[in-house]
């Protein structure tokens, strides 16, 4: 159905400029402020009614999604198109040569590109429920990644200053029973007066998996190091109990979202799909389906998924020359997951192995093999979540054979 009027909403923190449009004429009817508050935003159904027109008779332009005002226009039937910033950047000019823009031309333009530019926006689907609650955990989870890293980066540089005996005595330094031991013993001069019993009865505590390993365990203790200067070791005496002591929750914290995401992927439906994808994992797997989502309408081609993910290169050519250069402007946090999930690929995918290998031979390593893999699993993945079917390593191999083999 087409629309009465265009609404562009330029948002920010605090306030709203809102433009309503004529979308025959392009002529503005009326553009006003409203603050982000539940008063303001009833404002522009008030200014609608006093045009007599129905909430599904109006289309909004905005530049997010992640907005309450958005949550609303949903909620009311309003039709809403999310336009990228760097779209509306680069329509500017549009208006002017000199690049000025104010509020209120954000929100003329922003109705405008509606107008004109209808066929290149799709409208706004939120994702279902369960999907919004794994959008939480996974970006919880990337964030404490981060942090986890950050300070495990602090922690080991100052053992490696005062005290290097834990760095490689469990699996790794930020697992928990690292992460406990530091905090029992933290200096070097507990360390040197621990005993091969005190050592046994604190893997004990800590349901220690390997027991048999606790005298190699141990032999690594006693191997010799440098002793820190005094000075130097109370300098630092406080610090190694403060980074464990800071990293231990958020690594328990990234333990419990792990588990939390995993029990809301497999409710979801599309669960046989992404759980069938060799090296995925407990992770990637669920965070994959996060960022196909539900909406089976909004990528209608694999190049759109690989667009948005970064993995396809983007092309120039203007008469004789063509130059291909890497994709910037994506979902960086999809490309991420995107390669990672490429690069595990390779230790379970056969198919992965032989593909990956086509490439080394082209001259193509590293980092560029890596995301020339991402983008053909990401096509792969694309036709499997829209046949509703999961992965199926033999039949792929089959299918890429007859593919390969000479025509008569």
């Amino acid at each position: 159905m087409e629309p009465k009027v265009l609404i562009g909403d330029d948002w920010s923190q605090d306030h709203h400029t809102i433009c309503f449009m004529n979308p025959l004429t392009g002529g503005v009817a009326m553009t006003f402020d409203i603050p982000q508050t539940p008063e303001g935003f009833r404002r522009v159904c008030t200014e609608r009614d006093k045009l007599g027109l129905r909430p599904q008779d109006c289309w909004v332009g905005i530049e997010t999604a992640h907005n309450l005002v958005v949550d609303y226009y949903l909620d009311h039937q309003y039709q809403v198109f999310v336009i990228a910033p760097s779209i509306v950047k680069g329509c500017r000019k549009r208006f002017g040569a000199s690049g000025a823009y104010t509020d209120e031309s954000s929100a003329i333009l922003l109705a405008d590109l509606l107008r004109t530019d209808r066929a290149r926006f799709s409208p706004w689907r939120p994702h279902s429920p369960l999907i919004q609650q794994m959008v939480v955990q996974v970006r919880l989870i990337e964030t404490l990644r981060r942090e986890i890293n950050r300070w495990t980066n602090r922690l080991e540089a100052t053992l490696l200053r005062v005290n290097p005996y834990p760095l490689g005595l469990f699996n790794k330094l930020e697992c928990e029973i690292s992460l406990q031991f530091l905090l029992r013993y933290p200096t070097y001069e507990a360390v040197q007066a621990l005993t091969l019993d005190e050592f046994k009865v604190f893997c004990r505590e800590q349901h220690y998996t390997h027991p048999r390993r606790v005298p190699k365990l141990y032999a690594h203790l006693q191997i010799p190091t440098p002793t820190p200067s005094p000075a130097v070791a109370q300098a630092y005496a406080d610090q190694v109990p403060f980074f464990a002591q800071t990293l231990l929750p958020l690594v328990q914290r990234r333990k419990q979202s792990l588990k939390a995401l995993q029990a809301l992927f497999v409710q979801h439906p599309d669960h046989p799909i992404f759980d069938s994808l060799p090296g995925a994992g407990k992770l990637l797997a669920p965070s994959l389906l996060v960022k196909f989502g539900d909406d089976r309408e909004r990528f209608p081609t694999s190049k759109s998924v690989q667009t948005l993910a970064g993995t396809c290169p983007v092309t120039r050519q203007s008469g004789k020359y063509k130059g291909i250069y890497f994709r910037k402007a994506c979902d960086k946090e999809f490309r991420r997951i995107s390669d990672q999930f490429a690069w595990l690929s390779l230790d379970e995918s056969v198919w992965a192995v032989t593909y990956h290998t086509e490439l080394q031979r082209r001259g193509i390593v590293g980092s560029h093999a890596i995301r020339c893999l991402a983008n053909r699993w990401l096509a792969i993945t694309w036709r499997l979540w829209q046949d509703r079917a999961p992965y199926d390593e033999g039949y792929h191999l089959q299918r890429r054979a007859l593919r390969r083999r000479p025509k008569p």
